[in-house]
């Protein structure tokens, strides 16, 4: 009920402050990452830009329509009046041109673009899906060493407690000064083991804010993510198929093959004819206009004869890009089994790890707990209770890291299966 009072009052006083601590979580930690993350804009800016590529390939599919104007004054040789006469003319039209068939260029040159664009697309999903896994494997980086702080709390507490009982047994002549001593050295590696863990929290908790694209989190802790029982890993041959079938990269190397199909075919245009159409209308004058109307009609044949190779070169570069990209496609399915059948067995062996841990924690917290009773009643030696007090310590150290390596073993799975 106070807490609940004081809560009220504060946020009437404070609403700001009180805002400012609400807890963060892992839903909100995601999109703020899908919003800020700079590696999401960049991925969006470059699907802008093969969209806009994508158009400019477009454009040769419509009339190109020119306004011209031509003014010029001289002396020129006439024929007609076997002389030289000075004359000056002017003209202003309106020219169109429409490409009519160019034999694949233009539509090789679509398709490439819009494959460079779908493979964009990928792209965007690829960033948002690393950045995701960022921020997980963060998040539960600092849970963890959260847990390492508290640890590391209990374990300077129990050591205060050990090295006062040291200093009234030496008080009381039952134990030597060599005794406090060691209880006093005991004591200060415990803080010095908690300032570590303070710091790789505050470490950790900047990595945080990094993957989500901040400068910092400020004071706001972290939510507690709700207790659920975490699946098993599944089949391993399912996994992998399911991860070849989903991974966007392996989507975007598709669409990059396509583009390439598309710049070759548009390559191999460059061996045969473009037909194209005129049209022209306007004024045209022997001095200033205006004077009479003028038109023409025309129809355009180009057949390349000899450019210096180029053609030849550029459907060579373009067959490579499909070669390169299909030993790419090889490579990047090699390393997605990898990855997911690593996930597998990091998840699997995280699991087996905190089942062993959270008995060795049982243990130890009982071993501490009984050598600090032995050591208080004068029966137990200090260098037992200090071995009892390290040990409870390492075993509810590696308890925290099994539990939230599993965590990110999974999050690495899911990030191997290609899941947004």
């Amino acid at each position: 009920m106070k807490k609940t009072l004081l809560f009220i009052m504060l946020s009437v006083c404070f609403p700001g402050q009180v805002m400012a601590v609400e807890p963060l979580t892992l839903a909100e930690a995601l999109t703020t990452a899908n919003k800020n993350h700079p590696q999401i804009e960049e991925a969006a800016a470059s699907l802008s830009a093969t969209e806009a590529r994508l158009g400019q390939a477009k454009a040769n599919y419509w009339p190109q329509i020119n306004l011209a104007a031509d003014w010029n004054k001289g002396d020129t040789f006439l024929t007609a009046l076997g002389g030289i006469k000075e004359t000056e003319v002017s003209t202003t039209s309106v020219v169109v041109r429409q490409n009519i068939y160019d034999f694949g260029r233009t539509a090789g040159a679509t398709a490439a673009a819009r494959g460079a664009k779908a493979a964009a697309v990928e792209g965007m999903a690829v960033s948002r899906q690393d950045v995701a896994f960022r921020v997980k494997g963060a998040w539960y980086l600092v849970l963890a060493a959260e847990k390492q702080v508290a640890a590391s709390r209990k374990t300077v507490a129990a050591r205060e407690g050990l090295a006062h009982q040291a200093e009234e047994f030496f008080k009381h002549g039952i134990r030597s000064k060599v005794e406090v001593a060691r209880t006093e050295a005991s004591l200060y590696a415990g803080k010095s083991l908690l300032i570590r863990a303070e710091n790789n929290r505050d470490l950790a908790r900047l990595e945080l804010a990094n993957a989500m694209g901040l400068n910092s989190l400020g004071v706001r802790p972290l939510a507690e993510p709700e207790t659920i029982t975490d699946p098993t890993p599944g089949d391993l041959a399912r996994l992998r198929e399911e991860a070849l079938r989903n991974r966007s990269e392996l989507k975007r190397l598709s669409s990059l093959k396509d583009a390439a199909s598309g710049s070759l075919r548009s390559a191999r245009s460059g061996y045969l004819p473009t037909l194209s159409g005129t049209a022209s209308y306007g004024e045209a004058a022997q001095s200033m206009l205006p004077e009479g109307q003028v038109w023409a009609l025309g129809v355009n044949l180009t057949l390349p004869v000899f450019s210096g190779f180029v053609t030849q070169e550029q459907v060579r570069e373009a067959d490579a890009a499909i070669q390169g990209v299909v030993a790419q496609q090889k490579t990047l399915r090699m390393q997605i089994a990898k990855e997911v059948e690593s996930a597998w067995l990091g998840i699997t062996e995280a699991q087996a790890r905190l089942a062993a841990s959270h008995k060795e924690t049982v243990a130890a917290q009982e071993s501490q707990r009984l050598a600090m009773e032995r050591y208080q009643e004068g029966l137990g030696t200090m260098v037992e209770a200090i071995d009892a007090q390290a040990q409870a310590l390492n075993a509810e150290t590696a308890q925290i890291q099994a539990v939230y390596d599993e965590k990110i073993a999974l999050a690495r799975l899911d990030r191997a299966l290609g899941k947004e």
